[in-house]
């Protein structure tokens, strides 16, 4: 077994004791307009800016306008990633067509085909990190930062052997080119807002 085969595993052994820590934080109180996830067995809090939504809604409205409405994209929806407890619930997540559920009723990560997460100051370092390294060991395909702080978008693609093989940079205001990925699309940039 390769180090990537045996992340692949621990995501399997992970989702029960995940289950078991998402059953928890829903009993918890927690605030709206809170995201809540667990990396690396770490739980993880964080607030929702209108900046972050104003970039993920126009992250899910090109999905929409490329794949139609019935497409499979969702945000802030959970899936169980490679890795040491990883219950991760991405900004906006675009399955594959015909994906299903697992017998647990949850969405599988061999099913996630695009990624992308917006950079919030608290947990940057965890989707330039961990998330990064867990996206590329699931094979996801495209996966792509955007960063209202540096008022950038990185885009990660061609995931091998538990990194990405390539890594494009677009300023805010310049469209993002993802007519080579399987997203067949150029999404625009030029109405993300800046932190």
């Amino acid at each position: 077994m390769t180090v990537v085969d045996d992340r692949i595993a621990m995501a399997d052994v992970s989702t029960e004791s995940l289950d078991e820590w998402f059953e928890r934080l829903e009993k918890m109180p927690v605030p709206e307009g809170f995201r809540v996830e667990i990396v690396g067995g770490s739980v993880h809090m964080t607030p929702q800016r209108d900046t972050h939504w104003h970039i993920i809604r126009r992250i899910v409205r090109a999905m929409e306008d490329r794949f139609g409405m019935d497409v499979e994209v969702f945000s802030d929806v959970r899936i169980d990633f490679p890795g040491h407890k990883n219950g991760f619930c991405p900004d906006v997540a675009k399955l594959r067509d015909g994906a299903e559920k697992d017998e647990t009723g949850h969405w599988r990560h061999e099913d996630v085909e695009f990624v992308a997460e917006v950079i919030s100051q608290g947990t940057a370092a965890n989707d330039y990190g961990p998330k990064k390294t867990a996206y590329a060991v699931a094979e996801v395909p495209v996966y792509l930062v955007a960063d209202p702080y540096q008022g950038k978008c990185h885009v990660y693609t061609q995931p091998k052997d538990g990194d990405y093989v390539t890594e494009t940079t677009v300023g805010f205001g310049h469209d993002l080119d993802l007519t080579g990925t399987l997203l067949g699309l150029t999404l625009k940039t030029a109405g993300f807002p800046r932190d």
